[in-house]
């Protein structure tokens, strides 16, 4: 069982070994970079690569560890002994199964992907860490062990937006997604794009590095952005010489709402283009 990237999926070699290497530990596979760099997506295309069920937990601020496991509606069942229903009877009928029950009994070996894990309280992985380390927990109010016959392949996701735990760090095999150089990026065009004219790429990638390296940008844009721009350029039949011959005193590219997400990074090009003409005069 080994990842080697798929047709949609462009994976470099660390990553490749980073994958492999948690499947061999059966540890958790630790990945963060930047949003957009495809870290949701890996988890899918491991789970297509190697023919197995994919059961994703998106986490939310709100979200608590034990929701993974199972959650008790005790109210539910006191209205329904308060309404003589018969499944009162059966506590069973009260618990519902979270991700981590539904991984840990996955009559297949699954995929577990726990998605952007540093939305959640800071204890959120602190309360994982028994469960993720012994692949068991226990359901309190039926006197159930739910352990896993075998440990699933877990990808946990982070945008890097708090620091995990070193307790919960130590459990996992970490790998950090670098943001595609210009080759990796042609590779990831060339699979959404098969075919398409490389001057008009060239000059594209061009024009995307430039908006990243901007100095104070506050939302650099990401390789999803970079797709949907280029998609936009393609749809809306741009001619290669708007491209080619932009002037530099107008800063901003066009189409640029697929490249900038906020308001401050469009004054920010703003500003330089009156600073491109007033240089100019």
């Amino acid at each position: 069982m080994r990842f080697e990237g798929t047709s949609n999926y462009v994976a470099t070699d660390d990553l490749k070994v980073a994958v492999n290497a948690a499947v061999t530990l059966r540890r958790p596979l630790l990945v963060k970079g930047e949003p957009g760099t495809g870290k949701t997506v890996l988890a899918e295309e491991i789970a297509k690569a190697i023919g197995a069920p994919l059961i994703t937990w998106h986490i939310k601020s709100s979200t608590k560890a034990q929701q993974g496991l199972y959650e008790y509606d005790a109210v539910a069942r006191l209205r329904d002994g308060q309404l003589g229903d018969e499944r009162v009877h059966d506590i069973g009928n009260y618990i519902k199964r979270g991700k981590l029950w539904e991984a840990f009994t996955s009559p297949q070996l699954p995929v577990l992907l726990i998605d952007e894990i540093d939305k959640a309280d800071i204890e959120f992985p602190n309360d994982l860490l028994h469960e993720l380390d012994r692949m068991a927990f226990d359901v309190y109010e039926t006197g159930e062990r739910i352990a896993a016959a075998e440990r699933p392949i877990v990808v946990i996701t982070s945008n890097n937006e708090k620091d995990l735990p070193d307790a919960f760090l130590r459990r996992c095999f970490f790998h950090y997604i670098k943001f595609p150089d210009r080759d990796t990026m042609q590779a990831i065009i060339d699979v959404h794009f098969p075919g398409i004219q490389k001057i008009l790429v060239g000059r594209a990638m061009d024009i995307f590095y430039e908006v990243r390296d901007v100095p104070g940008l506050k939302k650099k844009p990401s390789t999803s952005e970079l797709i949907d721009w280029l998609k936009l350029l393609l749809n809306e039949d741009m001619p290669l010489d708007v491209l080619q011959n932009r002037d530099p005193a107008k800063a901003i590219p066009p189409l640029h709402g697929a490249l900038l997400k906020n308001e401050q990074d469009v004054m920010l090009f703003e500003r330089l283009a009156f600073m491109a003409r007033r240089q100019g005069n």
